[in-house]
């Protein structure tokens, strides 16, 4: 069979024009082909419509190659560009290193198809084709190659920033636990080597609790980011709502004994999150609305929201607590750092969490922040990058 209108072609020119006819076509199928693997595959990819922006470009150059190899897939090339931007796409997504490469398996075999099938059209194509298809090869590679590149270039500067702030960490928490041993020591010291009165031996006796407790409760904070550091390594993702579910059966009993309502939106987006980052962040939001709760309102809540902006899944706590001081705000979600407000409940803690919280939805591609109505009340919030649940939906 024979098609009249490229029969006066050779072979590399009639599939690169093919190429370029089918970009929009070939960027279709491979997300269609990427889609369906959604349900089967463990590491599941999960492409947005920004890919559409990209695709057809790249599939544009590897024509041009194809036709001339003298127009080389060079590193300053506007196809590399792409192929860069493409890797950076990847990254803010949150993609895991088998979900790039498994999608460049997708996307060569895709173009390899359409190669074929154009050659069948041409009488007597066989060396040729032999050429076009090395061409193509090498072109799909060094696409590849410049995708994943960037995607590491992206990801080793996340870790290096993630060491910096572990080693930063690391520091003031020996600092932190040096001084709280010490005041407990002290205190226990005193009690052993000196008579004091009843009043004095609570006091120090308080101070052994106070301390004691606080470093419990540091020791806890490390048990939960040491539980979420093992779940992102076997990449164990959950629905949305399964997630908030687990966090919201933590604390009912908690929030019942002080009087506090947990409430869930009932439009939650059906989005797939990381268990223990979703999770360890809740439990920190609703844990600090329950503790600073306001015993004034006959109604106290805490209610979990959740909506889709853009490409990012965004979560809230919002609550009908004492808020935050305005001169304390500055310094939520840093280190040690524990808000004073007048009229708060007497609570324990060492002002690990947020900043826990932050660490580990910073390292999962997303942000958190707070925000505090004018009507009273505060809204902890964090966002990720979304990404569909696997029931097609």
């Amino acid at each position: 069979m024979m098609d009249s209108d490229i029969a006066g072609d050779t072979l590399a020119s009639a599939i690169a024009e093919r190429l370029r006819d089918a970009k929009a076509d070939l960027a279709a199928r491979w997300l269609a082909r990427i889609t369906e693997r959604v349900a089967l595959a463990p590491n599941r990819v999960f492409p947005t419509d920004q890919l559409l922006d990209h695709v057809p470009l790249l599939v544009v150059g590897i024509a041009d190659f194809i036709e001339d190899p003298r127009l080389t897939v060079a590193a300053d090339s506007e196809v590399i560009q792409h192929a860069m931007d493409l890797g950076s796409l990847r990254h803010q997504q949150g993609f895991t290193e088998y979900e790039i490469l498994k999608e460049f398996e997708i996307f060569g075999a895709i173009v390899f198809a359409f190669l074929r099938g154009a050659a069948d059209l041409v009488e007597g194509s066989g060396t040729e084709w032999t050429v076009c298809a090395q061409r193509l090869f090498q072109a799909v590679a060094t696409i590849q190659q410049a995708t994943t590149l960037r995607y590491f270039e992206l990801m080793a500067a996340r870790i290096k920033d993630s060491e910096d702030r572990l080693r930063a960490f690391d520091r003031a928490l020996t600092h932190e636990m040096r001084n709280r041993i010490g005041a407990t020591l002290g205190a226990a010291e005193l009690l052993e080597t000196i008579d004091v009165g009843e009043e004095d031996h609570r006091r120090l006796a308080a101070v052994i609790t106070r301390n004691a407790r606080s470093m419990r409760v540091v020791l806890d904070n490390l048990l939960e980011l040491a539980h979420f550091e093992a779940d992102t390594r076997q990449q164990r993702r959950v629905p949305l709502a399964a997630a908030i579910a687990e966090a919201t059966r933590q604390l009912r009993e908690t929030a019942t004994a002080d009087g506090v309502e947990i409430r869930v939106a009932s439009d939650l987006p059906h989005v797939e999150v990381s268990a223990a980052a979703v999770e360890l962040a809740l439990v920190n939001f609703l844990s600090n609305a329950i503790k600073y709760r306001d015993p004034a309102k006959s109604q106290q809540f805490a209610e979990i929201v959740s909506r889709i902006e853009g490409e990012e899944l965004v979560v809230e706590v919002r609550d009908n607590g004492i808020g935050v001081s305005e001169e304390s705000r500055a310094g939520l979600f840093q280190r040690f750092f524990r808000a004073r407000t007048g009229g708060a409940p007497e609570v324990e803690g060492t002002g690990l969490g947020l900043n826990i919280v932050r660490e580990i939805i910073h390292n999962a591609g997303g942000r958190t922040w707070a925000e505090f109505p004018a009507q009273g009340g505060s809204v902890f919030a964090f966002a990720l990058p979304a990404r569909r649940a696997i029931d097609g939906s």
